[in-house]
């Protein structure tokens, strides 16, 4: 996994050396804390084989990598609305500057992590595109995998009562419902759209 940060690092000009294999370090050890039961190192491994695997549909696609490896860098469970993307969005920012890494190339992985918010991206954001048909690549799983999902989102907010979570739960799948379409890559969107939108409604339905 470091050597799949660091290639993307530099890709994108961030210098080698110590710091970077670091700051590769540091990021994996939040991927692995110990609330995490869906948001880990394995989602991380997910998103960034799609990423390769359909990289040359990506303008910038090191960049795409770089915000995988942030995207869910910081995840609380029990912080309010979009602010876990936010703040794994900062952290992508002040972390590839620190690195050394281009300004622009620095702010560029900060504007994409923000994406992973609400998944909304526009038309031609083919960089976009690709960070999220691979960040919501699990909703097109067969339905055994899908549930295992499903159950360990379940286990990252078992702090909250069931009926608060299932009110909760289901105001995120109805938005990703609500989305004109879940995947834009045309190489990707007709294999997994119609299996999403089936894992979705099914889960939605338990839930009410």
């Amino acid at each position: 996994m470091l050597d799949r940060w660091r290639a993307a690092a530099r890709g994108a000009g961030a210098p080698d050396g110590p710091a970077l294999a670091r700051a590769g370090e540091d990021l994996l050890t939040r991927w692995r804390e110990p609330h995490r039961r869906y948001h880990t190192v394995r989602h991380l491994t997910a998103v960034l084989d799609v990423v390769d695997a359909y990289a040359v549909l990506a303008d910038q696609p090191d960049l795409v990598r770089l915000a995988a490896w942030c995207h869910d860098a910081i995840y609380d469970p029990r912080a309010a609305g979009d602010a876990n993307e936010r703040a794994s969005a900062d952290l992508a920012e002040a972390l590839l500057t620190g690195l050394g890494a281009p300004v622009t190339a620095a702010a560029e992985v900060r504007r994409l992590v923000l994406l992973t918010a609400g998944h909304a991206v526009a038309a031609a954001d083919r960089d976009g595109a690709l960070l999220c048909d691979a960040d919501l690549a699990v909703l097109a799983d067969p339905p055994e995998e899908y549930d295992r999902y499903a159950a360990a989102v379940r286990q990252e907010y078992a702090h909250v009562p069931d009926r608060d979570f299932r009110q909760g739960r289901a105001r995120v799948l109805e938005s990703l419902l609500a989305l004109p379409t879940l995947y834009r890559l045309p190489d990707l969107a007709p294999i997994w759209e119609h299996l999403a939108r089936t894992n979705l409604t099914r889960e939605l339905a338990t839930l009410r």
